[in-house]
This record gives C-alpha cells, sequence and structure tokens, in this order.
C-alpha cells in the first residue's frame, strides 16, 4: 500500500512515522508512506496557498490551485482521496479495515480557517475523527495511517488484531500480567486455570460487561 499526505507541516510526521511499529512497517516496505507539502505546488510568486475568505470573516481559507496541482500530480486509477473535514463521515474500525484493500490514498490536511469549497470536488470521501476541533488535518492523518498499517498483512500478528475493541463492535477484555498479586490486586482465578474455553467464556463476558457500561450504544450494531 501507498499512503499520500497532503501537508503544509511535514516535520510533523517524523517523529510518529520513525518509530515503533510504523518505522517497522515502512522499513519491510509493508507501507510506503510519502508526506508531501503541497506549498511546493504553489504558483503564487509569494509562496501563498491561501487567502482571505469571499463575504468576510476571520481566518485564512487554503486555496484550489496548490491542493488541485498537488492531487493531480500524485493520482492513479488506483487512488482513492481523502478529505479530513468535521463534514466527515465518523472514522470507526471498520472503516480502517476497508482502507486495507485500497492500494494508494491519498489524504488532505487542512488547515487555517478551512479550505476552498471546490476542493471537495477532486476528493472520493471526507472524514471525521471525532466532535472536536483540532489546528489542522496533521494528528488525523497520523491517525489513520497508524489504524490502518497496523492491520495490513505482516505488520503485527493476525491475532492481535482480531481481539481488537471494536472488532465485534464490543469493548476489549482486561488483561493481566505478572506479578499476580499487586498491592493486594489479584489476577483472576480462571486466567490461571488453564482452561481455555473457560477463559475464552470469561473474556467474552468481561467484553460484553464492560460495553454495557462504557459504550451501551455500541450493542445496538
Amino acid at each position: 500500500m501507498k499512503i499520500d499526505i497532503l501537508t503544509l507541516f511535514p516535520d510533523m510526521f517524523e517523529g510518529v512515522f520513525g518509530e515503533s511499529i510504523l518505522k517497522r512497517a515502512i522499513e519491510e516496505e509493508k507501507v510506503k508512506i510519502n508526506v508531501v507539502n503541497f506549498r511546493d505546488y504553489t504558483k503564487d510568486p509569494h509562496n501563498k496557498v491561501d487567502d482571505t475568505p469571499y463575504g468576510g470573516g476571520a481566518g485564512m481559507v487554503l486555496t484550489c490551485q496548490p491542493i488541485f496541482d498537488c492531487v493531480r500530480d500524485l493520482k492513479t486509477e488506483d487512488s482513492k482521496v481523502i478529505l479530513l473535514t468535521p463534514r466527515g463521515t465518523v472514522y470507526n474500525q471498520d472503516m480502517a479495515y476497508n482502507f486495507t484493500h485500497e492500494k494508494h490514498l491519498i489524504i488532505i490536511c487542512g488547515h487555517y480557517e478551512g479550505f476552498d469549497e471546490r476542493i471537495r470536488s477532486i476528493c472520493d470521501m471526507e472524514i471525521s475523527v471525532g466532535d472536536y476541533v483540532l489546528t489542522g488535518g496533521e494528528i488525523p492523518a497520523m491517525l489513520l495511517v497508524d489504524s490502518i498499517t497496523r492491520l495490513l498483512p505482516g505488520v503485527i500478528t493476525e491475532e492481535s488484531f482480531i481481539e481488537d475493541s471494536f472488532s465485534s463492535n464490543l469493548l476489549d477484555y482486561p488483561t493481566y500480567t505478572k506479578p499476580r498479586v499487586y498491592e493486594g490486586m489479584e489476577v483472576p482465578e480462571v486466567l490461571l486455570s488453564g482452561d481455555h474455553k473457560k477463559i475464552e467464556e470469561y473474556r467474552y463476558n468481561e467484553s460484553l460487561r464492560i460495553t454495557k457500561e462504557k459504550r451501551p450504544d455500541l450493542l445496538d450494531k
């Protein structure tokens, strides 16, 4: 899979993509991530990529030309162009799974007060990461890349993500490690029993209990 990220702040991604599982996935060529500064595509003599909004209002608005030209330069017949915006579909685990079947993702990070409405015309879908406001699309882009990459074949063990929270519309069951007792808190006996059927039942029931308590809306699905 190839992922192109369009941003005005490429340096923001260095730490995230240079550590842990993402770093290993890139080194092992499970995914190719290309961070593109779309300011490099501007034709403005002063290197501008934004301007004041028609009709007045606060802030600056990203202009069409640099983003249009950048997307056209990168896009192929296999590309899916994603715009990160509060107006988009709220991101979830099912969407992450679906994206793993794509060959090429182009993710556009907005910034400043927003972007020219006409930029939507070159996008295949719009995604929101939640009902809150961030300074730009860079952090949501990192979120998408992380959640998708970990699901690609060979990046982590299949067992690790099959039992993830949200994979069956249930939150994950509680897990424990050594020591068996810590400050008076003990590991549940069933996990020490060696009875895999009982352990599986315990974990399912705990997932159900926690989901009912924390996210009952998930059970409606």
